[in-house]
């Protein structure tokens, strides 16, 4: 108790310790070097080359996104169009006829008529009239059941802005609807389509 401690061990450290080097990655070969300095070299160096640049990029992703939007390829959609929710409401609007398709045609014609013969632009009015009450019956009840398909085919997914991106489509000629129509009038979209 009161005697001498035992002395505690020394440590001996190594008079040369190793030195860690290396720069963590193994050295290039020569054939990677001197395509990573072709590469460096071929960076644009002035602003004009810069923009130059830029503009060829945003030219070809604009070359992509107009080839998706006539095949329906979801990589290149703009970000309003992607995503499989999406991707069912184009079909299932195409895949049924709308009375909405017309409305734009029927407004053509019913301000022509009155042009044409003063006795039908009274028929021309009511008729447009009626085309527009039965659009709009007609989208409240798409709406209706778009949104009951919705709730049952992807109960998971946030369904903000479906109703609208759905009225929209449906507004718009066939032909001119972009993306590009992928189904026919008429076919039914399988239960298990997500």
């Amino acid at each position: 108790m009161f005697g001498r401690k035992s002395p505690a061990p020394q440590v001996v450290e190594p008079e040369n310790p190793v030195k860690e080097t290396g720069k963590g990655r193994p050295t290039p070969s020569r054939k990677e070097a001197e395509a990573a300095r072709k590469a460096r070299l071929k960076q644009p160096r002035s602003r004009k080359e810069i923009n130059a640049a830029n503009r060829a990029q945003r030219s070809e992703q604009g070359d992509k996104m107009r080839q998706a939007m006539k095949t329906g390829d979801e990589r290149y959609l703009p970000l309003r169009d992607k995503g499989p929710v999406k991707r069912f409401i184009r079909d299932w609007i195409d895949a049924r006829f709308t009375f909405a398709e017309i409305v734009l045609p029927v407004l053509i014609i019913a301000l022509v008529v009155p042009y044409i013969s003063l006795e039908l632009a009274m028929y021309s009015q009511l008729f447009t009239l009626v085309v527009m009450a039965t659009v709009i019956i007609n989208l409240i009840a798409l709406r209706f059941l778009l949104r009951k398909e919705l709730k049952r085919r992807f109960p998971d997914n946030d369904l903000k802005g479906t109703t609208y991106y759905a009225i929209m489509r449906s507004i718009q000629i066939r032909p001119l609807r972009l993306p590009k129509p992928q189904v026919k009038i008429g076919t039914q979209l399988p239960d298990d389509y997500r």
